[in-house]
């Protein structure tokens, strides 16, 4: 039988029990409890796990914000190029609108009236042909021909929007395959010409070759699955980097990634989406071209965008994920190491605290375990009993039948003492030699006592023969000295004198022949009577 865990009393007042830990002392509350070895691994892990993906994540948005930073620059370059270009050939086209509703110019003669109209400006680059029609889309001036040849522009859209509506003011076209020789993919820029009586008289439109835009997009730097794209408010597509023929004219309005380009408020902004023509996820940035229905878009694939940042996550997150497991490994080793060195320590002390060759505890325990039940009865006012078991005529049972012998018969008396207690508090160990000790804590003296008895009475129906014995068998003599709790401890009192009284009763059981148990039961009561049993209270000590 081991002893129960007895706690001390609490000392220290409350403002000591709230000063910090020490170092020594939290340093022990993790040797002795080495799976906190393997939580703070894994907690530090975890720790670590956090930091970095935090870092990771703010250098993501870090590469989400430069990109932007990025796309919205080159969106308003390139607004500001367009705007200013368009400007510029809205002047040429007014230019010639004025001249045109002019009677003295028209009057003069077909040489003077074409450098009236149109200056050199109009021969720019990637500007085409500056034309005058009549109300039936007939041209009537040409920019590069004096005497123009029959062309007909009714069937245009730049023709069609003029002669329906008197406000359209600036009108940019769809693109288009212009019917001049050498201009290619065009949009034509128009303006309405308005008789004296307010009547429509014909257009002034100039076309602007999509060669420019092209080549304004393919200068700017962009990663290898970036896009330009100028559209029209509408949805059409009027140029778009990277370079398909067949998206030119497409309109693409009904895209999800489209709509927040469309507002009819010009201005700018950015957002993520899908690309309608190739399905690509990219980082927009559009700003509307100045007071004109063009929206000029910049985007950056985000794969790009995160391409350098998804390789270093790569690197970082594969030396912090190794570290960790290794944090983590070390911990759990460690925790096991302290586990098997906790273990050898509680079998070396279940070793020193355990009597060889009987089980009971040894002599050293006995005293550490009777100290510790001494100080808890006189905090708690609890009766305290102890008994002292010797074995009868235990020399000569020895020089009878040997020591061999001999040892087997303190086994079977340990098994009896130990088969006689039944409570945890309750502890047995061997005094020396044949003698044992028994401590009952909260047990008052008829409980005591009754307890003995039935020790007593288990060796007895062994029926252990012993032929140097009176009764022919082997028997014990018990002692028993008892303290009282709740009369309170005298100055002389203590745990040598428990084991002083009980080793004194031992003798007069001795003395009054052996095989019995002193002092003998209450007046009234019995050997094996439970009565006295019931003045042990269980409690947990």
């Amino acid at each position: 039988m081991g002893a129960a865990m007895i706690h001390g009393p609490r000392t220290g007042n409350a403002a000591d029990r709230r000063r910090p830990m020490p170092l020594t002392r939290l340093a022990g509350v993790f040797i002795t409890r080495p799976f906190l070895f393997a939580i703070a691994g894994i907690v530090g892990a975890l720790a670590t796990a956090c930091v970095v993906a935090v870092s990771l994540y703010e250098m993501r948005e870090d590469a989400l914000a430069r990109a932007r930073d990025t796309t919205e620059s080159l969106s308003v370059i390139l607004e500001r190029d367009i705007e200013r270009n368009v400007e510029f050939y809205e002047l040429s086209i007014q230019e010639v609108l004025d001249g045109a509703t002019n009677p003295a110019v028209l009057q003069s003669p077909p040489e003077v009236r074409h450098l009236a109209l149109f200056d050199r400006s109009t021969n720019a680059r990637d500007m085409g042909s500056v034309l005058v029609t009549d109300a039936d889309g007939n041209v009537v001036l040409d920019s590069r021909s004096v005497r123009p040849g029959a062309i007909d522009l009714s069937d245009n859209d730049y023709f069609k929007v003029q002669q329906q509506t008197a406000d359209a003011g600036l009108y940019i076209s769809k693109p288009f395959l212009s019917r001049l020789a050498g201009e290619g993919q065009a949009i034509g820029l128009s303006r309405r010409i308005d008789d004296p009586r307010g009547q429509f008289a014909g257009i002034v439109v100039g076309t602007l070759r999509l060669n420019y835009f092209r080549r304004l997009f393919a200068g700017m730097t962009l990663g290898p699955h970036g896009s330009i794209t100028l559209l029209r408010t509408d949805g059409t597509v009027l140029m778009r980097r990277p370079y398909r023929e067949a998206d030119i004219g497409r309109n693409i309005s009904a895209a999800a990634s489209v709509r927040p380009l469309l507002r009819d408020t010009p201005g700018s902004g950015s957002f993520i989406g899908f690309a309608a023509l190739d399905g690509a996820q990219r980082l927009y940035s559009f700003s509307h071209v100045g007071k004109y229905p063009l929206v000029v878009v910049v985007a950056l694939a985000t794969r790009d965008i995160y391409a350098e940042w998804t390789q270093r996550a790569w690197i970082i997150g594969s030396v912090m994920g190794v570290l960790d497991l290794l944090l983590v490994a070390m911990s759990i080793l460690l925790a096991k190491q302290f586990r098997r060195r906790l273990e050898m320590e509680r079998q070396l002390k279940r070793l020193a605290d355990t009597d060889g060759l009987t089980g009971l505890g040894t002599r050293r325990a006995l005293d550490t375990t009777l100290d510790i039940a001494w100080r808890v009865a006189q905090r708690t006012r609890q009766p305290l009993a102890v008994l002292m078991v010797d074995v009868d005529n235990f020399k000569s049972y020895n020089d009878l039948y040997g020591h061999p012998a001999g040892d087997d018969a303190l086994k079977l008396i340990a098994r009896c003492v130990a088969d006689s207690l039944h409570r945890p508090g309750d502890f047995a160990g061997r005094y020396g030699g044949e003698e044992f000790c028994v401590l009952l804590p909260d047990t008052a003296l008829a409980g005591a006592i009754e307890v003995a008895e039935r020790i007593r009475a288990a060796v007895l129906a062994k029926r252990h023969p012993h032929d140097r014995s009176p009764g022919g068998v082997l028997s014990i003599s018990i002692g028993v000295g008892s303290f009282d709790g709740a009369a309170g401890a005298h100055a002389d009192t203590g745990p040598e004198r428990l084991i002083r009284e009980a080793d004194q009763w031992l003798y007069e059981a001795k003395a009054a022949g052996r095989n019995r148990v002193m002092p003998p039961p209450p007046v009234g009561v019995s050997a094996g009577d439970p009565a006295p049993e019931m003045a042990r209270r269980s409690v947990t000590l």
